[in-house]
This record gives C-alpha cells, structure tokens and sequence, in this order.
C-alpha cells in the first residue's frame, strides 16, 4: 500500500511532529515547576508538524522533484531557532520582568518569521508552489467554507451563552468598539502570524491526513487524525492551557475539539483542495476565542479553569455544529466508491 520512500518520509515525519514534542513537554514540565513562561513552547510547538513533513521531503526527495526546497529549509531553519529561544529562559534564571519580555519578543519573533516565510514562498514560484501544495485553488468553494465556518462558529457562541445563561455577557462584548476593531483586524493579523497555522495544517491536513486515509479510508483516517492531533496537544494540555491537576480533563476536551474540527477541516481541504482553506479556519478558530470572550488577549487560553461537567456539552455541540459534516460533501465518495467496488463484482 505504501512505498519504501513514503514509509521512511512518514517515520521522519513522526520523529519530528512527535518525537521533538514529547522531548519539549519534558522541557515544559521542568520549566513549569520553575513558574516559567510557557507561552513561546505552545506556538513553537505548532511548528514541528509542518517541520517534519519539510524534513521527510527533504532528506528522501529525488533530484527531479520540483517541490520547494528553499521554502522547506526556511521551516527547518525558522523551527530550530524557534525551539532555542523556548528553551532559553527555562535553563536561565529569568525574573517576572524577562517573562514578559520573552513573552513580548516571541510574538516579534513569530512575525518576523511570518514574513520570512511569504518572501521565501512567494519567489519559489508556481511551479514549486503547485508541486508542494501550496498554490491557492478554487476560490468560490474556498471562501464558502471560510463564511461557513465563521457562521457556524459564531451561531456556536450564541447558543452556547443562551443555555448558559450568558447572553448579558455576550451582548456587553458585542456591543464593544474594541470587539468590532479587533474582528477588523483579523484579516491583517493573519498575514503577520500565518506561519503558526501553516506549521500545524501543513502537517495534518496536507501530509497525514492523505496518508491515513489510504489506508483507513476517508472517514476512517480523519477520525484516528482527530484522535492523535488531539493526543499531540497533551504537553500544552497539561503545562499552558490548564495545570498538570487538570491536564487530563483538558485532554478529553481536546479530543472533543480535535476529532470534530479536525472533521469541518477535512471537508474544507477535500470540497477547496486548497491548504489555505484549513489555515485560515484555524487561524479564526483560535483568534476569535480572545474576541469573544472579551479578554482580547491570547492569555484566555492560559491556566484555564476545566471540570468534568463540561466534558458531555463540549462532545454535543462540536458533533452538532462540525461532526456532521462526516456525512456530507466529500465524504459520501467513500459510499459510492464501495457501492461502484460491489456493482463490479457481479
């Protein structure tokens, strides 16, 4: 089913996406207990994925493949020099003051190479672009997606705040300036910050999700995605979005996450065949958390508060709003091509 060279490249791509991830959960582990800033270890972290699938090209690709070698050695490059300044402040001693200037200059540091990236992209040229999948596709099927999503994410709030019993809280956020000023800026943010939602989507949609689902099928491979894309968060889980007490709880609710997003993601990519569309949906999925909850800052997400209560509404509402789309689209091809497998048998 597959070849020697896409077992190797899948093997390096693990060693990576994996491998360097459980090694910095240690490092996180360590650093927690020293009250250090984990901040830069959690962004840093969604850029191994699309490290390890530059690393498995560029260490198996044969000579003639056009793909864009430059761009992949730029995301070697950057991912490295990322993972040093992550590590720095836990192996030096750092006061409450330097925290904050790394937590400062990572975000610099992320823009900085944001740009990088769209430079180095963009001189690859099409024919590179096209070769590594990522050339913009099919417009009007792409910006569907992206408004559906949007639609989808925002009725989700509503409905959320309605049945919690929040919707003074909600209509107190909506009515902000600050709220409309920041949904304003999203477009432009996403141009500056782009290279952390690449790093991921690059990784799970472009390489893992084909790969799995040649031998799992099409359904079969984006649900056991969800499920270790939901696993891979477990150092964040554990040491930056809640505390290792509630690390467990936070993983359940992760997996809820993962394995339906990862569901309306796998539509998008397979409707759009078109990266960008997977980028930009978690790029919206992630920023619009600090707007709508009003804090307007990327802290929501730290040291969050979690129980068990949470865990069935999280699993209802993510199945209601992203899970069905199991059933729809892209994903029917697998019941017509068995039904096509059983008429030529006969």
């Amino acid at each position: 089913m597959y070849t020697r060279t896409e077992k190797k490249q899948f093997i390096l791509y693990l060693l990576v996406t994996y491998g360097v991830t459980a090694l910095m959960g240690l490092v996180m582990w360590y650093g927690y207990g020293k009250g250090v800033y984990l901040g830069n270890f959690a962004s840093t972290q969604m850029l191994y994925p699309a490290a390890g699938v530059a690393l498995a090209f560029l260490l198996t690709a044969k000579k003639e493949e056009k793909r864009p070698k430059a761009f992949y050695w730029t995301i070697v490059v950057f991912t490295l020099l990322n993972i040093g300044f992550a590590l720095w402040p836990v192996f030096h001693s750092t006061t409450e003051k330097e925290n904050l200037f790394f937590m400062a200059a990572g975000q610099y540091l992320l823009i900085a190479g944001t740009i990088v990236y769209w430079i180095v992209l963009l001189l690859s040229g099409k024919e590179k672009r096209e070769a590594g999948g990522l050339r913009w596709h099919n417009t009007r099927s792409s910006w569907f997606c992206i408004l559906l999503f949007a639609g989808l994410y925002f009725l989700r709030f509503f409905l959320s705040a309605v049945l919690s019993g929040e919707m003074e809280g909600l209509l107190n956020i909506v009515s902000s300036p600050m709220t409309w000023i920041a949904l304003a800026m999203l477009p432009v943010n996403f141009f500056l910050v782009m290279i952390a939602f690449l790093g991921e989507e690059y990784g799970w949609r472009y390489y893992m999700q084909p790969f799995l689902q040649k031998r799992f099928g099409i359904r079969g491979g984006v649900i056991l995605l969800g499920v270790l894309w939901g696993l891979w968060h477990a150092p964040i889980n554990f040491f930056y979005y809640t505390t290792p007490q509630q690390g467990l709880i936070s993983m359940v609710l992760q997996q809820s996450t993962c394995i339906f997003l990862g569901i309306f993601f796998a539509y998008a990519y397979m409707k759009t065949e078109n990266i960008w569309v997977p980028v930009i949906l978690h790029y919206l999925n992630n920023n619009l958390i600090p707007i709508m909850t009003g804090v307007q800052s990327a802290s929501v997400l730290e040291h969050q508060q979690v129980s068990w209560s949470q865990v069935p509404a999280a699993f209802f509402f993510n199945f209601i709003f992203y899970g069905l789309f199991l059933f729809l689209g892209p994903f029917k091809k697998e019941k017509e091509e068995k039904q096509e497998e059983s008429q030529n048998t006969y």
